[in-house]
């Protein structure tokens, strides 16, 4: 039988001689935390640490947070908000997503119907995620915000990710565009940004929301 540390060996040797960056990837993507925590106390100061994680991207344009949030990284994504100045909301190149909506990406490639442990795993992930200060709001440039990713008979997350959203809703704000993300160019990190609140599109989603319940099925 062989012995499961031999996983971990092997996960060491293939970091090194990797710079920080492309350890920081690998380690959100197996959800490493001993890799990470080494990381973060070889980068120095906390704008050291901050810059390494949030400016951390792959050839494809996504960033380390991404990274961790399509492979169900919890242990990771738990570290990585508990840095001081850690970016929420990136936005990847390719399809303009935030890390919320890759977290709905892994999730939808899980067996369905979820069962009841990765239905766990699932709701503890994006609702560490949302806690935390991930926006619901963003649309990708699908035109796609993360609670209309979620596959239809996940209605469990569909209804937390909406309740994620009406407390933004409440607090003024609605959804925000591709077109009013922060970014510096295309090869720069993006965040969302806050947008105008609306109380009668506010009012007109809610009434879509409700006629959808009506229907036995969300409106996203």
């Amino acid at each position: 039988m062989a012995d499961p540390r031999d996983n971990g060996k092997e996960e060491n040797e293939s970091t090194e001689g990797a710079s920080p960056s492309e350890q920081l990837i690998e380690a959100c993507r197996r959800d490493n935390k001993e890799l990470l925590d080494e990381i973060i106390a070889n980068a120095g100061s906390e704008e050291a640490v901050a810059k390494l994680l949030n400016e951390t991207k792959t050839v494809l344009g996504n960033f380390a947070y991404h990274e961790a949030a399509l492979n169900g990284s919890y242990e990771i994504i738990d570290t990585l908000l508990d840095q001081d100045g850690f970016e929420c909301d990136p936005i990847s190149l390719r399809e303009g997503d935030t890390p919320l909506h890759s977290a709905v990406r892994f999730i939808n490639k899980l067996p369905h119907p979820l069962s009841s442990s990765n239905m766990q795993v699932a709701t503890a992930l994006l609702d560490m995620m949302t806690q935390a200060g991930s926006n619901p709001r963003v649309r990708n440039k699908g035109g796609l915000t993360p609670v209309q990713l979620c596959d239809p008979i996940d209605t469990e997350l569909k209804e937390l990710l909406n309740n994620a959203l009406d407390i933004d809703l409440n607090n003024g704000d609605f959804i925000v565009d591709q077109g009013d993300i922060a970014s510096g160019g295309e090869d720069d990190a993006g965040s969302a940004s806050d947008s105008d609140f609306d109380p009668e599109e506010y009012q007109r989603e809610k009434a879509r929301r409700e006629q959808g319940k009506v229907r036995n099925g969300a409106p996203f």
